[in-house]
């Protein structure tokens, strides 16, 4: 059967996340710093909305785009919160961030076009390159920079094919943001080449220390950005598979027909939900955003200090909910760290190699778990290097 199988889709490697979270689920007492979702519940207000929408009947299709007054709110949101202004007719509703990714990639991909992807970054960013006849091509990003996208580093990597980067910050896994200051830094360089931005901020309410800037508020950006959000993280509604793209007008227009033959709308319960949420928020001034917000930064400085402590150096996250930590004082690369230290310990941790090259000495621990389960992790993590540093 193999001649019936796509070329791109057989060269992809399984997903090096997906492996350790199919061996916690049958393991006995086994924590998990691995999930990247918010161990909160979606709150009850966005919940009820949903089962009254139930209730009322609204089981049917939306438009394409996606309900009109959600499609207003988000562009209402993303101007008052970030200063981005796309209008409403230039906004998808998508089946989740996800959706988003693979339609600005597909609407934009040529067989041979070259696509700058931050080394490390979120694990489905170069197979969903690949996938759309693109060719990823990794910009490493260091720990001495705190994992930042730098000038020089675009520009040692830019070739006559180079057509489009992906900008995901603040950045899974590593917990960096960009300011506007860094990000007016790599501008001149995108306008130089002509290049198209991808940019990914499903995070862009969990930033610590400061408001979080978009690279499509800066001059001349927001005509050649791909804006990337959602639901999911800010308002703990993984499972509800609703988030958003926006986008110029002619890669809107490619991206709107890819998603009505592929997907047609995204699920009218879902929507409505996240009608509430937005709409609500505005009222309460995102109350239980900043709640959740202000206790991952309380659990973000307990992991990265204790880890710190352990010797498994590591800044403190700007950003997300993960802490991206270097295991080379044990003597292992992050890979055989997290198997070891699962077997031996039954913590999981993702191997920082699933991220891009850049992350083999790394593990990346996500902090969307309770500070009882946080602080058991760290004891054991604590155990696990003990024992293999005296060896």
């Amino acid at each position: 059967m193999r001649n019936f199988v796509n070329r791109r889709a057989a060269s992809l490697e399984p997903s090096g996340i997906r492996k350790f979270f199919d061996i916690v689920q049958k393991m006995e007492d086994a924590i998990s710093l691995g999930v990247g979702e918010p161990d909160f519940v979606t709150p009850w207000n966005v919940r009820d909305a949903a089962i009254r929408s139930l209730r009322r009947g609204y089981t049917q299709y939306t438009g394409n785009r996606g309900l009109s007054e959600l499609r207003e709110l988000i562009s209402r949101y993303l101007k008052e919160r970030f200063s981005v202004e796309y209008p409403a007719e230039r906004t998808i509703v998508t089946v989740g961030a996800s959706e988003a990714i693979d339609l600005a990639l597909r609407a934009t991909c040529e067989e041979g076009d070259e696509v700058l992807v931050p080394d490390p970054s979120y694990v489905s960013y170069s197979p969903t390159v690949v996938l759309a006849g693109g060719t990823p091509v990794a910009v490493k990003c260091v720990a001495e920079n705190d994992f930042i996208l730098t000038p020089e580093a675009l520009e040692k990597v830019i070739t006559k094919k180079t057509k489009i980067l992906i900008l995901p910050y603040p950045n899974n896994p590593t917990g960096a943001i960009m300011t506007k200051e860094q990000l007016q830094d790599i501008a001149p360089v995108i306008l130089k080449h002509d290049l198209l931005v991808i940019s990914d901020e499903i995070y862009a309410e969990l930033t610590y220390g400061g408001k979080h800037f978009s690279i499509a508020a800066l001059p001349q950006m927001s005509e050649r950005t791909v804006y990337i959000g959602g639901f999911s993280k800010a308002f703990a509604m993984t499972g509800w598979r609703v988030g958003f793209v926006c986008a110029p007008k002619d890669v809107d227009e490619a991206m709107f027909k890819i998603h009505q033959y592929t997907i047609l709308c995204a699920p009218q319960t879902s929507q409505r939900a996240a009608i509430c949420a937005l709409d609500e928020g505005f009222a309460d001034n995102f109350s239980t955003v900043a709640e959740m917000r202000g206790e991952y930064s309380r659990r973000g400085r307990f992991l990265a200090g204790s880890l710190n402590n352990l010797g498994l150096n590591c800044f403190l996250p700007k950003g997300a909910f993960y802490v991206f930590a270097s295991v080379e004082k044990t003597g292992l690369d992050g890979g055989e760290f997290a198997n070891r230290l699962l077997m031996e310990q039954k913590v999981a941790v993702v191997p920082g190699s699933a991220f891009g090259s850049a992350g083999k000495n790394f593990v990346r621990c996500s902090y969307a778990s309770s500070m009882k389960q946080l602080a058991e992790a760290v004891e054991r993590i604590g155990e696990f290097v003990a024992a293999h540093a005296d060896k």
